[in-house]
């Protein structure tokens, strides 16, 4: 893994965390950078990867020479170590998703320009005496040194001039948020450098990095994989309650299903037998009808007018309702069995 990255400042805002939290954060554009040159031991007496960042119009020749192996035009060129070179190719691009939450980590850019400024604001002087003759001395530096030894002002005295443009390191600022999708690093606490200032951005110097895996898709599909989980467990109950409450219809239907059958069933049984019932009877009376034609005529309306009551009396039995219960069927049959016998027996009297 690479030790850092190029980007550039874009500014300050503020990140809400939990209990309603403000944290000020600089936001860093860090990346895509393009690996323009590999480091080896055998060629250059050390290991380190070249990576570009920033685009330019024109470039001179030995820089479009140089950059020609990897096809990028770039502004800006920085190297950085690796625990493995080897794995790294010239042209490959590298993005901030392999920094995380919670890393630490130092930013190193250029501090903003303050032209010429005096010792009391470039170094945070106090000032001399205001009384006694020194009116006109409150802001000047005062003495600088011995006069005849050592006869000089030694290097390194504080004294007015030059004031900022001064690259400067800024050490174990924590990340609170990665955006892969925009290439943003946010950053707890300020960064030198006005907006646009370009900075490299490595992981801490002391501290130990936690192995990781770079993700090689947006972590957006992991959230919506989550979401179909979630959906799935809460569908799963409802599919049951669903379950649940068709079993009891299932079973009302089959009921409500088994007990026409059944009715039918009934119903078709006992229309037989009504019929034989019915037909019985007027096979009896068919017989001694045929016995009459051979007795004298004197006797034959009498006989006539006995054929006739079974057929009056069988109406009843005709118009009997088919939906009455089985013990009401077989009732008027047996009632008529009886009549017919009776009426057997007084033919056979009379003949």
């Amino acid at each position: 893994m690479i030790e850092g990255l190029i980007g550039k400042k874009i500014g300050m805002t503020h990140l809400f965390a939990s209990e309603a939290r403000v944290i000020p954060v600089t936001v860093l554009e860090v990346g895509p950078c393009v690996v323009t040159q590999v480091r080896t031991e055998e060629r250059d007496g050390y290991e380190a990867v070249q990576i570009g960042y920033g685009s330019v119009k024109q470039l001179s020749r030995p820089a479009a020479g140089h950059l020609a192996s990897s096809g990028a035009r770039v502004r800006h060129l920085r190297e950085f170590g690796s625990d493995d070179v080897s794995s790294y190719k010239v042209g490959q691009e590298l993005r901030v998703n392999q920094f995380q939450a919670d890393d630490l980590v130092d930013v190193v850019s250029t501090t903003k320009g303050r032209g010429f400024q005096g010792a009391m604001r470039r170094h945070g002087f106090g000032g001399g005496q205001k009384t006694h003759g020194q009116g006109d001395r409150g802001r000047a530096v005062g003495s600088i040194g011995a006069g005849t030894y050592p006869g000089r002002v030694l290097k390194g005295k504080k004294m007015p001039g030059h004031m900022g443009n001064k690259r400067k390191t800024v050490r174990k600022l924590k990340v609170v948020e990665v955006d892969v999708e925009r290439n943003l690093l946010f950053v707890r606490g300020a960064v030198p450098g006005s907006r646009n200032t370009t900075v490299m951005v490595r992981y801490a110097h002391g501290v130990p990095v936690a192995e990781r895996i770079i993700p090689e898709e947006p972590v957006a599909e992991i959230e919506e994989e989550v979401v179909e989980e979630a959906v799935a467990e809460v569908a799963e109950p409802e599919q049951e309650a669903v379950a649940e409450a068709e079993e009891p219809v299932a079973e009302v239907e089959e009921t409500a299903a088994e007990e026409p059958a059944g009715e039918a069933e009934e119903a078709t049984a006992e229309e037989p037998a009504a019929e034989t019932s019915q037909e019985e009877p007027a096979a009896e009376v068919e017989e001694p009808a045929a016995e009459a034609d051979e007795t004298p005529s004197d006797e034959t309306p009498a006989e006539e007018a006995s054929s006739d009551e079974p057929a009056a009396e069988e109406e009843p039995v005709d118009e009997a309702p088919a939906e009455e219960s089985p013990a009401d069927d077989d009732a008027p049959t047996d009632e008529a069995e009886g009549e017919d016998a009776e009426q057997s027996d007084k033919e056979e009297e009379r003949s």
